[in-house]
């Protein structure tokens, strides 16, 4: 959640030690950078327990930031939010985490919300929405918000706010405040509660994610979400569904975007079939949009049948002489990213 000042997973490992059926790979030394042919590291923290297991990693570590402050923005629209988002990207000027809302998601988030005894805490809450909604003329039906945490010194969260804040004025932003960013975080933590809880209910729910470069985001959003509401419906789902999305990495070409799915299962024989089907149409649309196969949750075997699509034949076929080299026997017969073999799942 925090890439943005610390890095991704492959920008924190330094060195790891790999066991697998041939052998121990490792690297010689322990640098900051080197030249030596293609990323081995890479190769092995994209393998999904396919060719061995990694058995000792060096990773970087952070001082603890002297200031943490959370933040908040609210946008007429979703379109708004992005473009905002957009900018930040292109002027570096991201805090250690930024997310934007839809306004399926910030409604939810204002329906979740547990009431205050406190009159001074609900007159401010009344005013505020006034402000939004009757000074600014920001249509509840499209209203998105955006979180943020700042981290670093004192000097550089303050730099970093106020370049956010200027900014978002620019794309029509209001600045909601520093409870309401920290209220989005907790949302963010709460939504696996949530999902669980649904299903004791018949509701089922999912969240699955994908990268898109910046002219598509706003395509690849409207086309998911209108496609989940169409195919729910042919798939004889009776009750309204939730379909949102949210903006939750940005990157020099591009975001990570998250989406979340639900529906009342109540009434059809396999409700759990007819989730698959929704998001497996639902996969095929991001991929037509421009979208990846995912941004970082990985492919397993779910994801396993866009892997042609994703990395052409010669790249397969790269990825099993790998396998092939490193486990010949197949004692990772987990059978994620591609089929191999003898190997569960496979459809070979």
């Amino acid at each position: 959640m925090k890439k943005n000042r610390y890095g991704n997973i492959e920008d924190l490992v330094v060195h790891l030690n790999f066991v697998c059926p041939k052998g121990i790979i490792q690297k010689q030394c322990q640098v900051p950078r080197i030249s030596s042919g293609p990323d081995i590291h890479e190769i092995i923290l994209g393998s999904e327990g396919t060719l061995g297991v990694i058995s000792e990693v060096t990773i970087k570590i952070f001082p603890l930031p002297e200031i943490k402050k959370f933040g908040s923005f609210v946008f007429p629209n979703f379109e708004s939010g992005v473009n905002f988002f957009r900018e930040v990207a292109a002027k570096r000027i991201q805090p250690a985490s930024l997310r934007l809302m839809d306004n399926d998601q910030f409604v939810m988030g204002q329906a979740l919300k547990i009431a205050s005894d406190s009159w001074w805490a609900s007159l401010k809450n009344s005013v505020s929405k006034m402000y939004i909604t009757s000074w600014k003329g920001f249509k509840g039906d499209q209203i998105c918000a955006a979180t943020c945490v700042y981290e670093g010194c004192r000097s550089e969260v303050e730099q970093q706010e106020e370049s956010l804040n200027k900014l978002a004025c620019k794309f029509h932003g209001v600045v909601g405040g520093e409870e309401n960013g920290r209220y989005g975080y907790r949302l963010t933590f709460a939504i696996a509660y949530l999902r669980d809880l649904g299903m004791n209910h018949g509701v089922l729910g999912e969240s699955f994610e994908t990268s898109v470069p910046w002219d598509k985001v706003l395509t690849l959003c409207r086309n998911v979400k209108e496609l989940m509401r169409r195919e729910a419906k042919s798939q004889g789902v009776m009750h309204p569904v939730l379909a949102s999305c949210r903006v939750t990495q940005v990157y020099d070409a591009g975001a990570c975007v998250y989406f979340y799915f639900g529906f009342n299962a109540k009434g059809l024989i396999n409700g759990l079939q007819v989730y698959d089907k929704i998001e497996t149409a639902a996969r095929d649309e991001i991929i037509a949009c421009g979208g990846s196969i995912s941004h970082h949750h990985g492919v397993g075997k779910i994801r396993k049948q866009w892997m042609l699509t994703t990395n052409g034949a010669v790249g397969i076929a790269l990825l099993k002489a790998i396998k092939s080299e490193l486990d010949p026997a197949n004692i990772f017969a987990n059978a994620n990213l591609i089929d191999i073999i003898g190997s569960p799942h496979s459809k070979l």
